[in-house]
């Protein structure tokens, strides 16, 4: 008699992410644990978190808040780390409450590995799945970098690496300096994107991350890379698509976000969704396939992000999506 082997659950997971950034801080830890709970239970894998999280909610402007979080869940949790995938950061603690971003710990190798090791004890596990470059530090060595990062997944302390909040050269940079030497590169990318475009050249004063959207030229990357994987903060800009006391930052002010935004009105009515899970369908169902960090604070709030990347967009809706500019 054959027997089919059970599906793999993590290859089945809905492409989302839950974002811990407020775990510990602003969302207290019942409501954490909770969310957590309800996303797990729905079949979600991913939670993504930082050691600098979230040291601007955190009254000693320290990070670590929402790691040690996790850690106190996976402890009442046995069984749990099993089913769930941990992405974490490194780079943008404040090396002094008060001094991001002008100073925060960076990139330097010794800086990369015991920021690791931190890492796994906040959150008392034995690797990281998924460990980012939460942002550039071009005063680190790039190559030293690499070489801390790989030596990491070479010691089994994590699975892979990334890089958030970085310039495309750069990533390829470290890209081939890992060919070179035959050593473990980058696999990741994430940014900020979603349905709407920023204008050209436009910072968004709540970020000081110059290079941390996904352009046409990431998306290109990702496609033309198989294995780079590309996630999205932010995809649903803080609610404004849904919430009328939410509003799109001017960043997006131009025609062409008008224009969208009529097409994801009708989309949406045709469907009978709202305009967030539509954007979600639309980040997953493309070509790369970009995976959304949801940041949440309701159980209501992971149903419907859940629901929305579990969407799936008849061909004719996402022309109609993809069109207008």
């Amino acid at each position: 008699m054959t027997t089919t082997p059970p599906a793999d659950p993590i290859l089945s997971a809905p492409p989302l992410a839950l974002g811990a950034m407020s775990f510990g801080t602003t969302i207290a830890e019942d409501d954490a644990f909770a969310l957590l709970d309800g996303y797990v239970a729905a079949g979600g894998v991913w939670i993504d978190t930082a050691d600098c999280y979230a040291f601007w909610s955190d009254e000693a402007g320290r990070g670590g808040a929402s790691e040690l979080l996790l850690g106190r869940w996976l402890a009442a949790r046995p069984g749990v780390r099993e089913r769930v995938r941990i992405a974490t950061k490194v780079g943008c603690e404040p090396l002094y409450p008060g001094s991001y971003p002008e100073s925060s710990e960076g990139l330097a190798p010794e800086v990369v590995r015991r920021v690791a090791a931190q890492s796994l004890e906040r959150m008392g596990i034995d690797h990281i799945d998924l460990f980012w470059a939460h942002r550039d530090d071009r005063a680190a060595d790039l190559a030293q970098t690499v070489d801390a990062f790989a030596g990491l997944v070479d010691d089994g302390v994590i699975g892979r690496w990334g890089y958030s909040n970085t310039a495309l050269w750069r990533v390829e940079r470290a890209a081939a300096h890992a060919r070179a030497q035959g050593i473990t590169g980058p696999s990741a990318i994430q940014l900020r994107y979603t349905y709407v475009q920023p204008r050209p050249f436009v910072r968004d004063h709540d970020h000081d991350h110059r290079f941390g959207w996904i352009t046409d030229e990431v998306l290109d990357y990702a496609a033309s890379n198989p294995g780079v994987d590309l996630w999205a903060y932010t995809p649903l800009l803080y609610g404004a698509y849904d919430r009328p006391d939410r509003q799109i930052s001017d960043a997006f002010t131009h025609p062409g976000t008008t224009r969208r935004l009529a097409v994801l009105d009708e989309v949406a009515r045709e469907l009978g969704a709202t305009r967030s899970e539509v954007v979600l369908a639309w980040l997953v169902g493309g070509d790369p396939v970009v995976r959304p960090v949801a940041g949440v604070s309701s159980l209501a709030q992971v149903e419907a992000a859940l629901s929305g990347v579990r969407l799936t967009l008849p061909p004719e809706m996402r022309e109609r999506l993809d069109a207008p500019w």
